[in-house]
């Protein structure tokens, strides 16, 4: 029903706003574990929040949250920021993806993740190609970007207020990213991640990130096409791009991932 959608959106813009506060401070703090303290003090009170999913507390939170984070002491000092994008479960899940942001943190790096709203508004985003191209229902492209405008209208003020910060990025919009993406592969591709998957990646490269671990399902096909398809077409046409691809499987030599990524890191400290 409504409250719960409500509720389901404020939980997930908090969640993300989290994943982009304790990831950008964390590797750079001053006293060791006030990062991670002040994420659980807040993580407690966004769930008290959500359980009554008032929008004026949602907005007095997320502005409170941005302010406290954005002062946490950091120490002057310069690291590589590692962009993690790939599979949806794989990227998010520390099980699924063996705790590769604290691999990359441990490596003397910072972690980058693109928001997990971003993969609803690219499910929601595809109507409009399929309108426009394949002879959808102009119901549902409507229907779909209203949908886009309803979730932006979520992140809008955490937007405001992470501009504001002189610390964090905004969210990109999603139409940025279809654009980015749009040169090197069609926003046709809508299988798995499809064109979205090659858009984090450019978002990433374009913000600064050009060191980005792609995450995959072992065998799984839409990610072997726009993800480790495109990094050969990626690295021409940014140069400065440094792109590894793993596979993440039972099967697969946890191992061969550590050397893989550890590659891709030492690249990226030389390169800084």
């Amino acid at each position: 029903n409504i409250n719960m959608l409500n509720r389901a959106m404020q939980a997930l813009v908090y969640g993300d706003l989290f994943m982009k506060m304790v990831y950008r401070t964390r590797p750079y703090e001053e006293k060791a574990g006030s990062v991670d303290l002040l994420h659980k003090k807040w993580l407690a009170r966004c769930c008290e929040a959500v359980k009554k999913g008032k929008l004026s507390t949602f907005k007095r939170n997320v502005t409170d949250m941005i302010r406290e984070f954005a002062e946490i002491p950091l120490k002057a000092i310069k690291k590589p920021r590692v962009g993690i994008v790939g599979e949806i479960l794989v990227k998010f899940h520390p099980l699924a993806n063996n705790y590769v942001v604290d691999l990359i943190e441990n490596e003397g790096a910072e972690a980058v993740c693109p928001p997990l709203v971003d993969f609803l508004l690219y499910c929601a985003y595809n109507a409009n190609f399929r309108t426009e191209n394949l002879g959808g229902s102009k119901k549902s492209a409507t229907l779909s970007n209203i949908i886009i405008n309803l979730i932006e209208k979520y992140r809008s003020h955490a937007n405001k207020e992470l501009a504001k910060s002189g610390r964090f990025d905004p969210f990109v919009p999603i139409n940025k990213l279809a654009e980015y993406a749009s040169p090197i592969v069609s926003i046709g591709n809508q299988t798995g991640e499809g064109w979205f998957l090659t858009g984090e990646m450019l978002e990433l490269i374009h913000s600064g990130v050009p060191n980005i671990v792609c995450t995959q399902p072992f065998g799984c096909l839409p990610n072997h096409v726009v993800g480790k398809g495109v990094i050969k077409e990626l690295r021409r046409t940014n140069p400065d791009s440094n792109i590894v691809a793993v596979d993440y499987d039972p099967g697969a030599s946890e191992v061969n991932q550590l050397n893989r990524i550890k590659l891709m890191l030492s690249t990226a400290i030389k390169n800084m």
